[in-house]
């Protein structure tokens, strides 16, 4: 699976922005997908994921609140809502997703959990 980000950009603090993600080819109900962020000399952290199957969200701490993640199944797509942005949310935003074995699957915070990643969309936030 190729996954296709976008919607990155400028903006200030306080703005929002709509980061999108497309699969290369049909999911299953059984997929998770996820954003996560890497800010220059840090490691990759968690953002949100979003189950397939039930819609089921989890959300980083950071995130909670500010930020929406929603999925279209017949477009085969992923996006993040983000609203009240922080000059720390500047990062580069990965979209990732992982295929489970089962239905009811918890969703994972950790990278090494999913298989596909996306090439990372910029987000920029100025004081």
């Amino acid at each position: 699976v190729q996954l296709q980000a976008s919607g990155g950009g400028l903006v200030q603090a306080g703005g929002s922005l709509r980061l999108s993600c497309e699969a290369s080819r049909r999911t299953s109900s059984k997929f998770h997908m996820g954003w996560f962020r890497q800010a220059p000399g840090k490691e990759r952290e968690f953002v949100a994921a979003i189950r397939w199957f039930d819609d089921n969200t989890d959300y980083a701490d950071s995130s909670e609140g500010r930020f929406t993640i929603s999925r279209d199944i017949g477009k085969d797509s992923v996006y993040l809502q983000m609203n009240s942005l922080k000059p720390e949310d500047t990062a580069l935003y990965y979209c990732a997703a992982r295929n489970t074995m089962s239905f009811r699957v918890t969703l994972s915070k950790a990278v090494h959990d999913y298989r596909f990643w996306g090439q990372g969309t910029q987000v920029t936030v100025s004081s």
